[in-house]
C-alpha cells in the first residue's frame, strides 16, 4: 500500500487541497506509473523555505512551486521492503495549480523527467488532471 505523508498544511488555503485530496491525487500518479506501495510525503512551505531549497540543491535563485526529491526511485526492493519514493516540497504561493504541482512532483518521484522524455510525463500530466476535472 501506498502511504502518503501530508506536511505544513496547518490551515487550509484558498486553492490548497485538503490532505484526502492531496493523498489521492498523489496514490493517482505513482498509480498511473504502477507503484502502489511505499511512502511518500508532500509537505507544503513558505516562498523562503523552497527558495532556500531550490538554491542548494538545484542552484537556481528564487522560489519555485514544485521541487521533487526521489530516494529508492520506482522499483522495488528485494526482499520485500518497504521503499521510501521522496519527498515533493510544494509552495502554493507561487503554484499556478496546487493539484498539477502534486501531480507533477509525485510523476517525478516515480520516474518521470519531462526534460529528457519527449513530453510523455506531461502528457500524463495533463490526462490525469483532465480525468480528474471530468
Amino acid at each position: 500500500m501506498l502511504e502518503v505523508e501530508v506536511l505544513g498544511l496547518r490551515a487550509r488555503r484558498v486553492g490548497v487541497p485538503a490532505p484526502s485530496e492531496v493523498r489521492r491525487l498523489s496514490m493517482l500518479a505513482a498509480s498511473a506509473a504502477g507503484v502502489r506501495d511505499g511512502h511518500l510525503a508532500i509537505e507544503f512551505v513558505d516562498a523562503r523555505r523552497i527558495a532556500q531549497l531550490n538554491a542548494s540543491f538545484r542552484g537556481e535563485p528564487g522560489p519555485t512551486d514544485v521541487l521533487s526529491f526521489p530516494v529508492d526511485g520506482p522499483e522495488p526492493l528485494p526482499g520485500g521492503v518497504a521503499r521510501e519514493l521522496g519527498d515533493v516540497i510544494i509552495c502554493a504561493q507561487h503554484a499556478r495549480d496546487v493539484r498539477e504541482a502534486i501531480v507533477h512532483g509525485v510523476l517525478h518521484l516515480v520516474g518521470f523527467d519531462h526534460e529528457t522524455d519527449d513530453g510523455e510525463m506531461l502528457r500524463l500530466q495533463r490526462q490525469l488532471l483532465a480525468s480528474e476535472r471530468a
